[in-house]
């Protein structure tokens, strides 16, 4: 996580992975969320495993708007939104974006064929990340 946090860069703090946040009586997770101390705002990751679609855009929104509303100090500016995809079409994107309200972007991944050998014993799977993921949701639906 340190080092994830470094190549952010300086003035993000870690607030949680899977944030639980109820609107209109339903359960919903914000993928990673941060606060920014020089920018005074919130910052939302959503992780994306796929090629961005459109849907993404809305979803974001949604998020933001949830958490300006509930979260946010009223001397905090207004939260933004980071999607990470597999992949992007940057028209796609664009016709998605362009009437939002609220800061977001959207920003492709890449993975390399070979991990390191120092990172390969250290680091899960992806099939290990994403059964992990999977009984971390499965566990906050229970409480």
């Amino acid at each position: 996580m340190k080092n994830f946090l470094l190549e952010l860069g300086k003035g993000f703090e870690f607030v949680g992975n899977q944030v639980h946040s109820e609107v209109g009586e339903r359960d919903y997770y914000l993928d990673l969320l941060f606060y920014h101390l020089h920018l005074r705002s919130y910052v939302i990751f959503e992780l994306k495993v796929e090629e961005f679609k459109p849907e993404f855009a809305g979803k974001m929104n949604f998020y933001l708007a949830a958490v300006d509303d509930l979260v946010r100090h009223p001397d905090d500016n207004p939260s933004i939104g980071l999607i990470l995809c597999k992949e992007k079409n940057r028209i796609v994107v664009e016709y998605a974006l362009r009437s939002s309200k609220h800061p977001v972007g959207v920003a492709e991944y890449k993975l390399t064929k070979t991990l390191p050998k120092k990172y390969r014993a250290e680091l899960p799977t992806p099939q290990e990340l994403k059964k992990q993921l999977e009984t971390a949701r499965e566990g906050s639906l229970r409480k």
